[in-house]
């Protein structure tokens, strides 16, 4: 707008439109915080949790442990330098080291549409189990309302719209079904902190499908977009993240429980057939066929959800490379086109749905370490960039140690994840 037409406007035209500007930066930071929450519980950590409650019952409490405690340190870290530099992650990255931000980009966007396929492969689970459609039928709707999303106006508006009304009615049900299950918390809680048994794979791969890969810069990414960048705006920040990682704390412990509750009564769920569901089988468990629709229903806003955040994300990653990608209709319909893709080849393999999920977190935990490495440098050794000479020595020690624990993880896990899905084995 020109300085003519600015001066042009009156009072209450000045007051308005600054009303609207205030709304538009707060709808943004709440997406922010709902959007890595609900990245972070997609369908893959679901299917996760199901899967290794089941194989470790109580003991799997410390993994969730574990990963929101690596949450907080890459989180905070994250969200911190990007919006304090006011740039992408990508571009924020090539600042400090040339080129590393396009390595960061090509291993987020390799990751984020394997994570999008297992999405949209979450979307067909769930809406086979909440309406009885084919999977496949029920991915390609999924993607398609993901799509309509995107191509709306004000597609960030209603992106956040969206997030937020799913994130709390997946809270929710999850809640309901975890007091119904009643699971034993006694146990729960002391193999929180002293579990009986480790398995770092495990733990790499639950960690990569809550934090890993485009999760750990999507909440960041959306930020940006309410305007509210620089080191002044750290402590609105430091506080809208950990707002994000506690509702996805709880969401994880919650649907921990619900899980457990069944495995500890008993019930033995499937894990070897092609076509297993162990998180459907649990719900079914405690409530019958009405605990499959509402697995159905959690699993589908848990997948579209996380659909919209990888794409959204990925997307914001392509502008590394080029400028058109900032925002408005260029970004738009790149995101359009990843859901695309994703959907394309989902519909063209015949991988099962869970096998998907199970090797999208451990995929995305194995690149995780990369882009942190990157970030620790610029903490430690380009603060300039930041414009942020108070920053937290307590924050670079915790992510520098999260660093170096997510090479190791990473490095004595790659056999065991593939092993998992039979691949090289």
């Amino acid at each position: 707008m020109s300085e003519q037409s600015t001066a042009a406007l009156s009072p209450e035209d000045e007051a308005r439109a600054a009303h609207a500007k205030k709304r538009a930066g707060r709808s943004a930071v709440i997406g922010a915080i709902f959007l890595m929450a609900t990245s972070a519980i997609g369908p893959g950590f679901i299917t996760q949790t199901a899967t290794f409650t089941a194989q470790m019952g109580a003991a799997f409490a410390f993994a969730i442990l574990v990963s929101i405690l690596v949450d907080i340190a890459v989180q905070l870290n994250i969200w911190r330098m990007i919006t304090s530099s006011g740039k992408r992650a990508g571009e924020l990255a090539n600042s400090a080291i040339p080129f590393s931000g396009h390595v960061i980009a090509v291993l987020v966007v390799i990751g984020g549409l394997a994570f999008n396929i297992g999405n949209i492969a979450g979307g067909g689970l769930g809406l086979n189990a909440l309406l009885g459609i084919d999977a496949k039928i029920g991915g390609a709707l999924t993607a398609a309302l993901a799509i309509i999303i995107f191509l709306v106006k004000k597609a960030g508006r209603v992106m956040d719209v969206v997030l937020i009304v799913l994130g709390i009615g997946m809270i929710v049900m999850t809640v309901v079904v975890a007091l119904i299950a009643q699971p034993p918390i006694g146990d729960a809680l002391r193999q929180t902190f002293v579990p009986d048994q480790l398995n770092f794979a495990t733990i790499t791969t639950i960690v990569g499908g809550t934090v890993g890969g485009y999760i750990t810069y999507s909440g960041a990414h959306r930020y940006l977009d309410s305007g509210h960048v620089g080191p002044q705006y750290a402590k609105p920040v430091m506080r809208a993240a950990a707002n994000g990682i506690l509702v996805t704390g709880i969401m994880r412990y919650v649907l921990f429980l619900a899980i457990l509750g069944v495995v500890a009564s008993g019930v033995a769920l499937d894990l070897s057939s092609q076509a297993a569901n162990p998180a459907g089988q649990a719900f079914g468990a405690v409530l019958g066929d009405a605990g499959l629709r509402i697995f159905g229903a959690i699993f589908w806003a848990a997948a579209i959800s996380s659909v919209i955040g990888a794409a959204y994300t990925s997307a914001t990653f392509l502008s590394t490379f080029t400028a058109k990608l900032h925002g408005g209709w260029p970004l738009q319909l790149a995101t359009v086109a990843f859901i695309v893709v994703s959907l394309g080849v989902y519909l063209a393999i015949g991988t099962a749905p869970a096998a998907i999920l199970v090797f999208v977190g451990g995929f995305n935990g194995l690149i995780l370490p990369i882009g942190l490495t990157v970030f620790m440098y610029i903490g430690w050794f380009r603060r300039d960039l930041l414009g942020d000479r108070k920053y937290p020595m307590w924050l670079l020690i915790a992510g520098t140690v999260v660093t170096a624990l997510t090479w190791y993880m990473g490095a004595v896990s790659i056999g065991p994840i593939f092993a998992f899905l039979g691949i090289g084995a």
